[in-house]
C-alpha cells in the first residue's frame, strides 16, 4: 500500500524546516504509534524502517523513549514459563 499526503506549500516549507526528511519522519511517527498501539510488532518495525537487526530497533525505541518490553510482554513470558514448568 502506498500512502500520499498533500500539504499546502506554506505548511510543507515549515515542516521541512523542522524535519529535513519529512517522508521518513512521517513513517517513523506512524511506526511509533503503531507499535505503541500494539498493532505493529518489533519485526514489523524492523522491516518498515529498513533496519537489519533488532538491536537497531531497540536503539530507535530508546531514542524515542518508547519501551520495547512492556508489562503485557512480561505477563506473557511468565505464563509461558509457568506452562513449561520453569
Amino acid at each position: 500500500m502506498e500512502v500520499a499526503i498533500n500539504l499546502p506549500d506554506d505548511i510543507a516549507q515549515r515542516v521541512q524546516a523542522q524535519w529535513e526528511d519529512v517522508p521518513r519522519h512521517v513513517l517513523e511517527s506512524f511506526v511509533l504509534e503503531g507499535f505503541r498501539a500494539r498493532v505493529l510488532t518489533t519485526e514489523d518495525v524492523r522491516r518498515l524502517l529498513g533496519f537489519d537487526t533488532k538491536i537497531e530497533v531497540h536503539a530507535f525505541f530508546k531514542a524515542h523513549e518508547v519501551p520495547f518490553y512492556m508489562l503485557a510482554d512480561l505477563e506473557h513470558d511468565r505464563e509461558t514459563s509457568r506452562k513449561l514448568g520453569l
